[in-house]
């Protein structure tokens, strides 16, 4: 995990503190195995491997800190003497979000991160193109989203049409540091909560926001189901 003059530096924010009920596990969806380690120690090796990268920050919830600590030591093995931040959940996506960003705003306030990435890790095939795609697209515009097309989508209501650009938004997210960090910080003065990190950007910058293509291989971990497509679709790789 070194930054590089070549890549934007960049801190990166992984999310692992949501319950994850609609898996039926029982526990923490990011705990699962797959492929025999858990779902986010997936994410974060992508994460220490990107060029670049000057923090990592994991957050996650205190009562999951034995799992997540037996696969912190599986990532070791792989990257010795990675420096890893780990972060208490909040209550709220946005509150986890605050948490973390909380942990590097010193680095932010002294010009030492250009971009913030940050990513759930119930998708954990999100690769290190896409996450340099995003970085990138921030650094340079202010702001990325990977998107997927939703071509079959219905309307509620028969007799309404949709838009046929309509997306599904994705993680990895990715800003210029400096401003959302301000936003956060409004957002906390003033009880703002947002459903995701770009909600939060649009309400308190002006920074322009643009789409990134996102993988179809970009699955998020939902149901036992996704699980198995997601072992299937490393296998493959």
């Amino acid at each position: 995990m070194t930054a590089s003059a070549d890549h934007p530096r960049t801190a990166v924010v992984l999310l692992a503190a949501g319950e994850g009920r609609r898996v039926g596990a029982g526990r923490n969806k990011v705990l699962l195995p797959l492929l025999g380690e858990p779902v986010f120690t997936w994410s974060l090796r992508t994460a220490l491997d990107l060029p670049g990268v000057t923090h990592v920050v994991l957050v996650t919830r205190p009562e999951d800190r034995p799992a997540v600590d037996a696969g912190l030591d599986l990532v070791a093995e792989s990257h010795p003497g990675a420096r890893i931040w780990i972060v208490p959940g909040g209550n709220t996506r946005h509150g986890s979000e605050w948490n973390a960003l909380r942990a590097v705003a010193e680095a932010v306030d002294a010009g030492e991160v250009d971009v913030v990435a940050i990513h759930d890790t119930a998708r954990p095939l999100a690769g290190a193109d896409l996450f340099q795609d995003v970085v990138r697209v921030a650094h340079e515009r202010g702001g990325a989203l990977p998107v997927r097309a939703q071509r079959s989508l219905l309307p509620r209501d028969p007799g309404t049409t949709l838009d046929g650009d309509l997306v599904a938004v994705q993680t990895p997210q990715a800003f210029r540091a400096a401003p959302l960090l301000a936003a956060y910080r409004r957002a906390d003065e003033e009880g703002f909560t947002g459903t995701d990190t770009a909600s939060c950007v649009e309400a308190f910058t002006d920074l322009e926001i643009h789409c990134v293509d996102s993988p179809a291989t970009n699955v998020k971990i939902t149901f036992p189901s996704d699980v198995a497509l997601a072992e299937r679709l490393l296998r493959r790789a």
